[in-house]
C-alpha cells in the first residue's frame, strides 16, 4: 500500500507542491502574509467589493436578524428571507422566472448538471470548462462529448451527432463559460447561442469571472451582448466580482424547480449563512447601479494601462495570463515577483494543461494606478523565457 508521503513526494518531484497561505490581514488590494505587506494580483474580487461598507451593513444586519447560520437545509427550516431576497434579485437582473442560489459555485454546477441530465442525455462541453462542470457532468451520467476550446465547427458537428441520435424524450445541453478562469478569453457566444437554437438544445452559460466585469450592467457577457433571454439557464458565482460567496442557477420556474426536487448538493447542504445571502444581494445591486458602472470604467482604465506598459493588446477581462510553459519557470516567476512585494499565483497542471504553466494575475478596480505600474515594472524585468 503506498503512503501519503511516497504521494506527496511524486508531487514535489514534479513540481506540482502546494500549500495553503495564511493571510493575515486585507486592507483592499494589499494583503499581509507571514507579517510582511503583499500587493495582491491574484484575487478575484474585480469590483474590490469584498470590504464595501455597503456588503459589510447587509451581513451585519442579517446577523442581528438571523444569527450566523441557517440551522438547516433549505427544504427544511433554513430557507430564510435573505435567501428568497437574493433569488428575486438575481432572477429580476437576469430578466428569468427564478434563480436559486448555492452555498458555493462548485455545489452549483454539480447539483445544476446532476439534477438535469442523466443516462438518456448529452452534454456538451468547452474543453476549458471549470473543473466543477467537468465534475457535474461526469457525476450525472450523461454521455459527455468534448468540443476543442471555442470550436464552433465541431460544436456544430458535435450537435448533428447528438440530434441525430438523442432519444424523443432526451435532453442535450451545451456547456460553456463566458469568460474563461485561466485564460480570461471569452466564448463567442452569440454564434454558440445561434447553433442550440438552431438545434433545439438548451444552453448553460456559466458567467463566473464576467459578473460585476461585462455587460452594462455587469451582469456578464450576456448582457455586455443583450443575448440573456436567449441563455436558457443561467449560472454564476457570488464570490468574484459580487464580493460575497455562493453560486446561482437562473432560469425559467420548471427549471429551478427541478433544482429544488432533485439537486443533491441543494437538498444535502445546510443553507449558506444569512449574512453570506444578504451581502450577494447587496453586491448585485451595487453592480448594476451607477456606482458600478464607475467601478468598471475604473477596473478598465487599469486594464488598459497595464496593456500600455507591457506593451500587449488590452485584456478581454479582468484576467491576464503570463505564459511560462514549464512548472518551474512559473514557480520562478511567482516567487520573484513575491520578493518584489507582489501576490501573483503560479497555475500548474492539472488546473492548466502539462507544458501550459502559467502566472495568472488578476486586476481589481481597487487597484491604484501606481499599483499597476509597479506590476507592470516587475513583470518586465522577468526574464523572457517566462
Amino acid at each position: 500500500m503506498r503512503t501519503p508521503d511516497e504521494e506527496l513526494d511524486t508531487i514535489r518531484q514534479a513540481g506540482l507542491w502546494r500549500e495553503l497561505r495564511h493571510v493575515q490581514a486585507v486592507h483592499g488590494p494589499r494583503v499581509t502574509l507571514d507579517g510582511r505587506e503583499f500587493l495582491n494580483f491574484s484575487s478575484n474580487d474585480y469590483l474590490g467589493l469584498a470590504q464595501h461598507p455597503a456588503l459589510a451593513e447587509a451581513a451585519r444586519l442579517a446577523i442581528d436578524k438571523f444569527g450566523t447560520g441557517s440551522t438547516a437545509s433549505r427544504l427544511i427550516c433554513g430557507s430564510l428571507a435573505p435567501h428568497h431576497d437574493l433569488e428575486d434579485c438575481i432572477a429580476s437582473l437576469k430578466h428569468t422566472e427564478a434563480a436559486l442560489a448555492f452555498a458555493t459555485g462548485y455545489a452549483t454546477a454539480v447539483g445544476t448538471l446532476t439534477a438535469l441530465a442523466g443516462k438518456n442525455d448529452i452534454l456538451i462541453l468547452d474543453k476549458l470548462c471549470h473543473a466543477s462542470l467537468v465534475d457535474g457532468a461526469r457525476l450525472s451520467g450523461a454521455t459527455i462529448r468534448v468540443f476543442p476550446h471555442n470550436n464552433l465547427h465541431r460544436l456544430e458537428q458535435l450537435l448533428q451527432g447528438a440530434t441525430a441520435k438523442i432519444a424523443p424524450t432526451g435532453r442535450i445541453i451545451v456547456v460553456t463559460e463566458s469568460v474563461f478562469s485561466m485564460d480570461g478569453d471569452l466564448a463567442p457566444l452569440a454564434e454558440i447561442i445561434a447553433l442550440k437554437e438552431h438545434f433545439g438544445v438548451l444552453l448553460l452559460l456559466d458567467e463566473a469571472h464576467a459578473l460585476g466585469v461585462l455587460g452594462p450592467r455587469g451582469l456578464g457577457l450576456a448582457d455586455h451582448l443583450g443575448l440573456q433571454n436567449r441563455v436558457d439557464l443561467h449560472m454564476g458565482t457570488l464570490g468574484k466580482g459580487a464580493g460575497s460567496s455562493g453560486g446561482y442557477l437562473a432560469a425559467c420556474r420548471p427549471f429551478i424547480d427541478l433544482l429544488i426536487n432533485k439537486a443533491r448538493s441543494f437538498i444535502y447542504s445546510t443553507a449558506p449563512v444569512p449574512a453570506q445571502a444578504a451581502a450577494a444581494t447587496a453586491a448585485l445591486q451595487l453592480i448594476s447601479s451607477d456606482q458600478g458602472h464607475t467601478l468598471r470604467e475604473r477596473l478598465r482604465t487599469n486594464l488598459a494601462d497595464l496593456a500600455t506598459l507591457l506593451g500587449s493588446a488590452k485584456p478581454a477581462s479582468a484576467i491576464v495570463p503570463i505564459p511560462c510553459g514549464t512548472n518551474e519557470s512559473a514557480l520562478q516567476a511567482a516567487e520573484t515577483l513575491r520578493q518584489a512585494g507582489l501576490l501573483v499565483p503560479a497555475i500548474r497542471f492539472p488546473t492548466v494543461p502539462r507544458g501550459q504553466a502559467r502566472l495568472r494575475l488578476t486586476l481589481s478596480a481597487a487597484h491604484e494606478p501606481q499599483d499597476v505600474a509597479t506590476l507592470a515594472a516587475a513583470l518586465n524585468s522577468l526574464p523572457r523565457s517566462t
